[in-house]
C-alpha cells in the first residue's frame, strides 16, 4: 500500500509512556452498575480482573484527537496510515490481585510493529506491553494487540469462524448503545465506532455500533466470576475473531474442563459464529 513505510513505523519500537494512578472506588462502582451487578468492591478489596482499564487514562486535548475519535497517531503509537483500528486481543498475567485504594505505576512500551497480508489487504499489528508496579513489585503484565486495516470493500464480508459446541456455563447479553456509551465514558475511549452510528456505518462500513473488545473480554471474565466467585485469576489470554454489534444478542460460554485445568471461554454472536476466544488459568490467591 502506498504510504506504508514499515521501517519508519518500526522506529516507534521501544517508545515508552509512564502513568501513575490510584484505584479509586468510583469507576469500579460505576462499571458494577453498568453491568447490572450489586457488588461494587470497597477499599482494600480486589479489583475485578480486567477492570484496570478504568484507570491510567490519558487526557487528550480536542486539538490532538484524530478523525476516528482516538488520539492522533504519531505520539506514543506509530502513525499507521490504515484507517480502521481495532483491539485484536491480549495476554495478561497477575502475580496478585489489584486492590481498591492502592497506587500503581503503569509503564507502557511499544514492543513490535508487524505487517501481514489478510484477505482484505495489508494488516499492521502493533504490540504494546503494559507493566503495572506497586513500588518495585510487578503485579500485572499485559500485552495488548492492536490491528490496523484498510477501508472496507464489498468483497471483504466473510462469515465468522465456527464456534465450539455450547459450553456448560452460559450467559446471554444484549449490549445496547447506553452500555456502550457508559463503557466508552468510563474508559475515556473516544473511538467513534462505539457511539457514533453515522460514522461507523457511513465511514467505516460496519452495520452498527461495535461492542468494545475489552468489554467483550469483561463479559467473559464476568461469567468466570459468577461461576468461580473468589477465585484468583493468574493468567488470561484472548483474541477477537469477529466484531459484534449493539442491540444484538451475544452469548458468553465457559468450560472449566480445559487443558491443564484451564477454563475455556468464548463468545458467540446472534447467528452462532465465534466472536472471541479466551483461556483463563486460575491459581491460589497470594
Amino acid at each position: 500500500m502506498s504510504g506504508l513505510d514499515l521501517d519508519r513505523l518500526r522506529a516507534w519500537i521501544g517508545r515508552t509512556e509512564r502513568r501513575i494512578d490510584t484505584l479509586d472506588p468510583w469507576p469500579a462502582a460505576a462499571l458494577t452498575a453498568a453491568l447490572d451487578r450489586d457488588d461494587p468492591p470497597g477499599p482494600g478489596e480486589p479489583l475485578p480482573p480486567f477492570w484496570h482499564h478504568l484507570y491510567f487514562l490519558p487526557t487528550v486535548a480536542a486539538s490532538e484527537t484524530g478523525p476516528d475519535g482516538h488520539p492522533r497517531r504519531g505520539g506514543f503509537l506509530p502513525p499507521v496510515p490504515l484507517p480502521r483500528r481495532m483491539w485484536a486481543g491480549g495476554r495478561l498475567a497477575w502475580t496478585r490481585p489489584l486492590r481498591i485504594g492502592e497506587t500503581l505505576e503503569r509503564i507502557s512500551t511499544v514492543r513490535a510493529v508487524e505487517l501481514k497480508r489478510g484477505r482484505s489487504g495489508p494488516l499492521v499489528f502493533v504490540l504494546v506491553e503494559h507493566r503495572f508496579l506497586s513500588a518495585d513489585e510487578t503485579v500485572l503484565v499485559e500485552e495488548h494487540d492492536i490491528v490496523y486495516r484498510e477501508p472496507p470493500k464489498p468483497e471483504d464480508a466473510v462469515p465468522p469462524p465456527l464456534a465450539p459446541a455450547p459450553g456448560p456455563w452460559r450467559r446471554s447479553w444484549r449490549p445496547d448503545p447506553v452500555l456502550l456509551f457508559r463503557y466508552s465514558a468510563l474508559t475515556y475511549n473516544g473511538h467513534r465506532i462505539h457511539y457514533d452510528h453515522p460514522y461507523v456505518t457511513g465511514v467505516e462500513g460496519y452495520p452498527g455500533l461495535i461492542v468494545h473488545g475489552p468489554l467483550l473480554a469483561t463479559f467473559m471474565l464476568d461469567l468466570l466470576r459468577r461461576e468461580r466467585p473468589g477465585a484468583f485469576l493468574r493468567r488470561f489470554d484472548f483474541r477477537a475473531t469477529a466484531p459484534l454489534f449493539a442491540d444484538r444478542e451475544l452469548t458468553v460460554h465457559g468450560d472449566p474442563e480445559g487443558a491443564n485445568g484451564a477454563v475455556r471461554l468464548w463468545i458467540t454472536g446472534p447467528e452462532g459464529g465465534l466472536a472471541m476466544l479466551g483461556t483463563a488459568e486460575l491459581g491460589r490467591t497470594p
